[in-house]
């Protein structure tokens, strides 16, 4: 054409406008896009652009080029780029993560369209091309990860409502079966009472668990009320109520030691009855569950142990991962957990200052949380 060959950096920010009028093209195509106007669908495309544009200008070593093609960024350590805040925006905007990446295909297609519509190609064309694919790559890594990240949270908010208001006619079932059940009052309970009791009971317990996960899955932590209380007295009488819970369970308890202190007792039950539940779901039915609590000056030691199959490593390293399943163990009886127990627990434990750890061999399972007598303000 005879043109005078233009950089593709000064190309970018020459036809910026241009470039923008293919982008929102694009970018209106897509379904979710019907009511966006043209500032909405421009959204931080020019701020992507020009950090692209800076990029190319930028001296780039060998070395710093082959951490970018693997993911490496040398942007500023906490600072949100245009291409994150794009995500963010596409995200609660409806588009989906397959349009989101589209949009930078489209893009980069029309740039390098366009730009050699314009101007002949040199030997520089060569590095500009790869330099600009190489940034175009990282502002989609950047998008991706926070588009997943912002789907996420969303997820966990849509959980954590959804377990709440269930919680109002699930309360309702519980409650009228508790009255038909004291009308009954001196006669043998019907087995649909019983069942419907147990489910509704059962179903609330899912519920709890699903609200802690979602908590601690936005960075709120579980909720816990620390007061002086003696975790003996409180462990004894979780037994008990596993006891009775787990009747085909054989469960010890033995404390010994100091254990006054300051904890959330209701929390600290919570963990015990989990663990005493996973061990009586895993273990040998016909071994003995044993819960021990030893305390000294500083902190209680609560332990509980079972026989039964050997944990693999890998699996052991795994288990207070959330919505883990130890599939090869679980051989009896149907799933009714949402595989998040061991998460919850080792939750408890964290919001206490504590800390838990398991180990396998030999034939026996042993859970160990340690817990500091006062919570570190």
């Amino acid at each position: 054409m005879g043109a005078t060959p233009l950089s593709l950096a000064d190309f970018i920010e020459r036809d910026m406008q241009r470039i923008m009028a293919e982008w929102v093209k694009f970018a209106a195509s897509v379904p979710a896009a019907a009511q966006m106007n043209d500032v909405a669908l421009r959204d931080h495309a020019e701020q992507i652009l020009q950090a692209i544009a800076k990029d190319l200008r930028t001296a780039q070593t060998r070395a710093e080029q082959k951490t970018k093609s693997q993911g490496g960024s040398d942007g500023q350590p906490g600072a949100e780029t245009a291409a994150q805040t794009h995500a963010l925006l596409r995200a609660t905007s409806g588009f989906t993560i397959r349009q989101l990446v589209a949009e930078y295909r489209a893009l980069r297609a029309s740039v390098l369209r366009l730009w050699s519509d314009d101007f002949p190609h040199t030997p520089q064309a060569l590095e500009d091309i790869g330099r600009f694919n190489e940034a175009i790559d990282q502002a989609i890594a950047e998008s991706v990860d926070f588009f997943a990240a912002e789907v996420d949270r969303w997820r966990h908010v849509f959980l954590g409502v959804l377990g709440h208001d269930l919680r109002g006619p699930l309360n309702a079932i519980l409650m009228t079966s508790r009255v038909l059940s004291a009308a009954a009052e001196g006669t043998p309970r019907s087995q649909h009472t019983d069942r419907l009791l147990r489910s509704g009971e059962r179903m609330h317990d899912l519920l709890n668990d699903l609200l802690d996960y979602s908590r601690t899955s936005l960075d709120l932590g579980i909720r816990v009320a620390p007061r002086p209380c003696d975790l003996a007295h409180e462990c004894r009488e979780e037994v008990d109520l596993q006891r009775a819970a787990l009747p085909a369970a054989s469960i010890e308890f033995v404390s010994e030691g100091s254990t006054h202190g300051t904890w959330d007792p209701s929390r600290i039950r919570q963990l015990l009855g989990n663990l005493v539940g996973n061990a009586a779901k895993f273990g040998d039915p016909s071994e003995v569950i044993r819960v021990s609590l030893r305390g000294d000056d500083d902190a209680v030691q609560l332990r509980v142990a079972n026989r039964g199959p050997e944990i693999p490593k890998p699996t052991l390293d795994s288990l207070f991962e959330p919505l883990h399943h130890r599939v090869e163990l679980q051989t009896k009886g149907e799933r009714t957990s949402l595989g998040l127990g061991l998460f919850i627990v080792r939750q408890i434990a964290r919001a206490h200052e504590g800390s838990i750890t398991a180990t396998s061999s030999g034939g026996e399972t042993r859970f160990t949380v340690v817990l500091p007598k006062r919570l570190i303000a």
